[in-house]
């Protein structure tokens, strides 16, 4: 299988997996407008704690933590960046 097949396999499944995330958060929101937040809210914090509780045992080192957090700074950053077709788009208006 050539490279190109294999990074067309994985981004199908990155599409997916995305896919079904979105559709997850939409159930959750649905969920939690449907219930008062006695019933969901209890629910999200044994999510938030078992996650917490997973990525504290995990056993990270201070330098992997860092990593962890310049990637997601500089998604973030990229994120807030202008792109030139939004540039281009306030220009013609």
């Amino acid at each position: 299988m050539s490279d190109s097949n294999v990074r067309e396999r994985l981004d199908r499944k990155h599409e997916r997996n995305r896919e079904q995330r979105i559709e997850g958060i939409k159930r959750w929101v649905e969920y939690i407008e449907s219930n008062p937040p006695e019933v969901w809210g209890p629910q999200q914090n044994a999510i938030v704690d078992g996650q917490l509780d997973a990525a504290q045992s995990a056993g990270t080192t201070a330098d992997q933590q860092q990593r962890v957090a310049d990637v997601a700074a500089e998604i973030l950053d990229s994120k807030d960046a202008p792109d030139d077709t939004s540039e281009r788009n306030h220009d013609s208006t």
